[in-house]
């Protein structure tokens, strides 16, 4: 999906010094501060439906630049709960006029904010880079000030300082890394079992799993390279390396089962294979649950292990829902509609192999527990 947006901005002052502001409007439903987007109307250019979105959703008319400044990505709750990235094209709007009613006036707020204050303000990551990127000068100003005052000065020096710093021991990220991957894996989990529960938004809750599975391919990569660049690391290598690995192999798995659904074009869903989709979001749960309790597996040992066991009676159960959902699709398909009983044993084997990857992690979990407690 994609979208077009308008960054609507103005100069406060004259000369080089001048300092940019930029307007942020709030959205209707949670009411974040957000820029004015959205579809891309009929007939209508993307730079052109960026201008006709700031002046129907913030008010303000101006000078648009037909050339986007970069993009950004966000989720977009759909009716039928699925969540889809969508891809949002940003056109600068020098403003010039602001008018004092408009149509979404009564819906939303509008606020001028500093460079810094904006991209504190949003959400979006992208979307908060390319606010404090947008004026250049003060970009590098900003980046001056921020970097090390009491560094020595000089060309030799500061290039022997930065040598100095590359050596200093890391501990890498990876904490916030297993933290990003479980939430994303559990927002797969909810969206496998939004799909299992039927209806006619298959194909978006399909492509949200796809989505899902590309976001933690990206953490696990740069888990990967950190484990490599980083001098010290809160674990042993390998257990970083086959937690994170774990952990995507239940993502991997969901849209194995997805692609599966996409392919046999299944529509409709025993009650045992929702009841094990419910098995995966609980586990999902517990997963995330536990992914913040590694900062401390010390004082967290406890909580770590009932989690994990908690997770082991999970797969357990799903054993058994799974051994009950074959003996009933065998009975209602065996004889009358093979194919269909095919169908239907390779969903649950997909389903299955959900949970017991999500047994893995538990397993590897318990490990770090045991060597770092």
């Amino acid at each position: 999906m994609r979208q077009i947006a308008a960054l609507p901005y103005r100069f406060e002052g004259t000369g080089g010094d001048a300092a940019v502001r930029v307007l942020l409007v709030t959205s209707r439903a949670t009411r974040r501060w957000v820029i004015p987007k959205g579809n891309i109307a009929p007939g209508l250019s993307p730079s052109a439906a960026a201008a006709a979105e700031a002046e129907e959703e913030a008010g303000v008319c101006g000078a648009l630049c037909p050339v986007p400044i970069g993009a950004y990505r966000y989720r977009k709750k759909r009716g039928s709960g699925a969540s889809l990235m969508v891809d949002v094209d940003v056109f600068p709007l020098a403003v010039t006029q602001e008018l004092a009613d408009w149509k979404e006036r009564g819906e939303r707020e509008r606020r001028w904010f500093s460079l810094a204050a904006a991209a504190d303000a949003v959400d979006e990551t992208d979307l908060r880079d390319l606010i404090r990127t947008f004026a250049p000068a003060q970009f590098r100003a900003a980046v001056r000030q921020a970097r090390h005052p009491q560094a020595p000065q000089g060309r030799k020096s500061v290039a022997m300082f930065s040598w100095f710093q590359r050596l200093l021991p890391r501990t890498g990220n990876f904490f916030e890394m297993f933290e990003a991957h479980a939430a994303t894996v559990l927002a797969g989990a909810k969206a496998t079992a939004r799909l299992l529960d039927g209806g006619p938004a298959t194909a978006e809750h399909i492509r949200e799993i796809g989505e899902r599975e590309h976001d933690a391919d990206d953490i696990t990569r740069d888990v990967l390279k950190q484990v490599r660049a980083t001098f010290l690391t809160p674990f042993d290598r390998g257990a970083i390396t086959a937690l994170i690995g774990a952990l995507d192999d239940t993502i991997d798995e969901m849209q194995s089962a997805a692609a599966a659904i996409d392919l046999y074009e299944v529509a409709s869903f025993a009650p045992e294979m929702r009841d094990m989709a419910a098995l995966v979001v609980d586990a999902a749960r517990l997963t995330a649950e536990a992914m913040p309790l590694l900062r401390d597996v010390t004082r967290n040992g406890d909580r770590l292990h009932e989690l994990t066991e908690r997770v082991i009676r999970i797969e357990g159960h799903a054993d058994e829902v799974h051994k009950a959902g074959l003996k009933r699709s065998l009975k209602e398909f065996g004889a009358i509609d093979t194919l269909r009983f095919v169908k239907e044993r390779e969903l649950y084997e997909h389903l299955e192999r959900i949970v017991d990857a999500f047994e893995d992690v538990a397993d590897e979990i318990d490990g770090i527990v045991i060597d770092y407690a």
